[in-house]
């Protein structure tokens, strides 16, 4: 026998996974994890018998309530499946992922439209960060079609902005969580650095690379992967994150100068493999460490004059541009990170588990 779930499989961003309403799912965590992991097909490197596509990217889930907090409207929790483990992390953000939030919520009536344009406040549960997330919703219906383009999603939709509040130390214990902007470890210069996602920078050529090698190219080169995740785990620890090895982040970012007219290049790794593009809330926090004196970036990119700043990461599959504004009082923080993201609706109804993960 099997259980029918609802649920509305949406793309975020250059992520895509089925969205659940959190009172759908089992309440107990080792019981939803089970029906996730069913719902996925994980694990399997195709996940054949899910609804996962084969790749970290499009092994994403979204579960969504009305929230309890003052002033929020939405409380977003993001799970990380892997197509090849039996894995379901919600530590780590999704910055992809969370455009999509909104949507579901105005698609499901868990939210009503404000007019032309709804704004809600969402909180991502995994590590206690708001932000204002703003949809078209033109006769309270929510717009899909329109003239935004992100790199790494063919075509072109409606816009979806969203404003982070306080991304700093979204995982670590601060923005800097070594205490340094830049450290050597491991024989490596190295920028740790969470404002979103917790990240290691490193340039390209302290490995050895150029920085503009294909997606292709640095997944098959198992001599660089082994090198990064050694680091990876060695930067965990100064991080204050303990063992990472089985963790997905800290993600890894190889850097080189910009030569597509964007302000710095990038190569990440989301840990493992070689993303075609760059997480959004990696984006936020390559961006920062550009504006950050001494970090490893400082030199390498090029970053505009004034407070409010346009910092496009580049990636292998286009760029991806974050608008900052730093204190005026201290330039080296960071006040607001807001971006451009899209969404689509791909596909609602329910999704098929077996009857036995429900079952206590």
């Amino acid at each position: 026998m099997q259980t029918p779930i609802k649920t509305l499989f949406m793309r975020g961003g250059t992520s895509r996974g089925p969205f659940f309403l959190e009172s759908d799912l089992p309440a107990e965590q080792a019981q939803r994890d089970k029906v996730l992991l069913a719902v996925m097909g994980s694990p399997d490197p195709r996940q054949i018998d899910g609804l996962g596509g084969g790749h970290p990217l499009t092994s994403k889930v979204g579960i969504v309530r009305k929230s309890a907090v003052p002033g929020v409207d939405l409380d977003f929790l993001f799970a990380q499946l892997q197509p090849n483990k039996d894995t379901v992390d919600t530590t780590p953000n999704c910055g992809n992922m969370l455009a999509a939030v909104v949507p579901f919520a105005l698609e499901t009536g868990l939210a009503s439209a404000q007019g032309e344009q709804t704004t809600l406040r969402v909180l991502t549960l995994n590590t206690d960060m708001q932000c204002d997330i703003t949809v078209q919703t033109p006769g309270g219906q929510v717009a899909y079609e329109g003239d935004a383009r992100i790199d790494g999603v063919p075509g072109t939709s409606a816009p979806i902005t969203i404003n982070f509040l306080d991304t700093a130390g979204s995982v670590c214990a601060g923005l800097l969580p070594t205490g340094q902007v830049r450290d050597v470890i491991d024989g490596v210069e190295v920028t740790c650095i969470d404002n979103g996602m917790p990240l290691v920078l490193f340039k390209a050529q302290a490995v050895g690379r150029t920085g503009y090698e294909t997606v292709e190219a640095l997944n098959a080169d198992t001599e660089l992967k082994q090198r990064v995740e050694r680091l990876r785990i060695a930067c965990g620890h100064a991080m204050g994150l303990g063992d990472v090895t089985s963790k997905n982040y800290p993600k890894m970012t190889l850097i080189a100068a910009p030569r597509d007219g964007g302000n710095i290049s990038t190569r990440s790794f989301i840990p493992h493999v070689c993303h075609d593009a760059i997480g959004v809330l990696a984006a936020v926090t390559v961006a920062t460490a550009c504006v950050l004196r001494g970090s490893v970036a400082d030199g390498l990119a090029i970053v505009p004059e004034g407070e409010a700043k346009v910092i496009s990461v580049e990636h292998p599959t286009g760029e991806f541009s974050v608008d900052l504004a730093l204190d005026p009082a201290d330039p080296q923080k960071v006040v607001r990170a807001a971006l451009l993201r899209t969404a689509r609706l791909i596909m609602r109804g329910e999704v098929m588990v077996p009857q036995s993960l429900l079952e206590k």
